[in-house]
């Protein structure tokens, strides 16, 4: 009697901690590098068939005591779905910093190409593998952080669900295939309504956190593409910060490839 009782005893709970599995996040159950990539594939897919937009944006600097300087600037993004985007900025204002501007050929697997105009040297500079890591004009993102993001570039690994200003999100960490990145990690979280990042921690080689970027006012365009009205990008050892204020968005505008041409930046004031 004694051995039938426990063995309904151990059956009984068996059976309760069967019925608490469905209540566990999907995510859970999987592998956590698999899922990472998924969710990195997902983001990737809903933000796919834009073919091309413009945008104009103000990048207000502010160094540790609060001191603000802003520059103009235009951003044009045509995509290739195959090869990778190629991206335009140029400098339209303060006079000193006005037609400086930077061409990024997006690779899916290469190196990124990338070429910078000065207008006071009047020369086209290719920017070295080596020196992505620097510093962007004197602010706090990186030439590196300026190319657009290829799913491919990274490997993913999946940690939690977590709630992160009333949305919850997904946290996935990835981490570069390039040997020469700036960073040994990142750790983004996305929402998991509409797969938009939401704020990425940067860690460098010594994997110390080193500099954060915030994603604040999502608009939709095209009833499907998601873009931000600003990006804040915050450095943690130095105080500084960097603010990205995007207006005018126009999608599809007719750009072509021959518009993303290095031979042409000294032309774009």
């Amino acid at each position: 009697m004694k051995y039938s009782h426990l063995t309904r005893s151990r059956g009984l709970r068996a059976v309760f901690l069967l019925t608490l599995l469905p209540v566990l996040p999907s995510w859970a159950q999987k592998d956590p590098v698999a899922t990472g990539l998924e969710i990195a594939q997902e983001a990737k897919r809903r933000d796919t068939g834009y073919q091309d937009f413009v945008t104009e944006v103000t990048m207000i600097l502010r160094n540790k005591a609060g001191q603000e300087s802003s520059r103009k600037l235009l951003i044009k993004t045509i995509e290739n779905e195959n090869k990778g985007e190629k991206s335009l900025l140029v400098f339209q204002s303060p006079a000193d910093i006005d037609g400086t501007a930077l061409l990024t050929f997006s690779s899916r697997t290469e190196a990124d190409d990338q070429w910078l105009y000065l207008p006071a040297t009047k020369r086209v500079r290719r920017i070295a593998t080596g020196s992505k890591t620097g510093s962007f004009v004197g602010s706090e993102f990186t030439y590196e952080d300026i190319s657009p993001q290829q799913v491919e570039k990274y490997t993913y690994r999946y940690i939690r669900d977590e709630a992160f200003e009333g949305q919850t999100c997904f946290v996935v960490e990835r981490y570069p295939t390039d040997p020469k990145s700036g960073y040994k990690r990142q750790v983004t979280w996305l929402d998991q309504a509409e797969y938009r990042p939401l704020k990425v921690d940067f860690y460098d080689s010594k994997d110390a956190h080193v500099k954060t970027l915030h994603f604040r006012g999502y608009q939709k365009y095209l009833d499907r593409f998601w873009r931000p009205d600003e990006l804040l990008m915050e450095n943690k050892l130095s105080g500084k910060s960097t603010k990205l204020v995007f207006q005018n968005y126009k999608f599809r505008t007719g750009l072509k490839e021959a518009d993303f041409d290095q031979n042409l930046l000294d032309r774009l004031r």
